[in-house]
């Protein structure tokens, strides 16, 4: 069985309802499971950008799946990267039991171990917050619940920019703007 590879689809579209769900259509018709979902205007007003991640066997399955995306209406384009070719992080929040994290001496410890922050603490609890890649913020995770136990854990969806110098949507729209200017001469 060839091992799968972790792929990063980044979609563009307008800010219009239910393109969430014709995306994600589309993924369980092709029966790829989302592991990562993250949604947010892009640097281009009016264009939101959907980041999301999923396991592949081929580089060929995910063609498909985001030239089925690319023929979306409400989809102005749909790409797929590799974590090689990304800039990409996601966060974690951990509450902890504040009087627990006291009782040890670990919490200047932990925090530089790990380059986390503080973000709130109070009588009850305390709130650590984590920034990186999955491993770094599982590694937190499992950590802290040996050592003092988690009472609440959240980690977001990956976001993530390709580390070429411009987006490629931009390129596209760009293309598209001369091709109207073209057409009306």
């Amino acid at each position: 069985m060839e091992e799968k590879t972790l792929y990063t689809i980044t979609i563009f579209s307008e800010n219009a309802v239910g393109v969430l769900n014709q995306i994600t259509t589309i993924f369980t018709r092709r029966q790829i499971n989302i592991e990562t979902l993250s949604v947010s205007p892009s640097a281009i007003q009016g264009i939101h950008k959907f980041t999301i991640t999923a396991f592949s066997e081929t580089e060929e399955a995910m063609k498909k799946l985001v030239r089925q995306i690319d023929k979306r209406v409400d989809i102005l384009k749909a790409y797929y990267n590799t974590n090689a070719e990304l800039v990409h992080q996601e966060i974690a929040l951990y509450k902890i039991d504040t009087s627990k994290l006291l009782a040890t001496n670990m919490v200047e410890k932990l925090v530089r171990k790990h380059n986390a922050r503080i973000l709130d603490v109070s009588e009850h609890a305390t709130v650590i917050q984590k920034t990186g890649h999955y491993k770094d913020t599982q590694a937190l995770f499992e950590e802290l619940s040996e050592s003092i136990g988690v009472l609440q854990f959240i980690r977001s969806g990956r976001v993530a920019i390709t580390k070429s110098k411009v987006e490629r949507l931009s390129d596209m729209l760009s293309k598209r703007e001369e091709d109207k200017k073209e057409n009306k001469h």
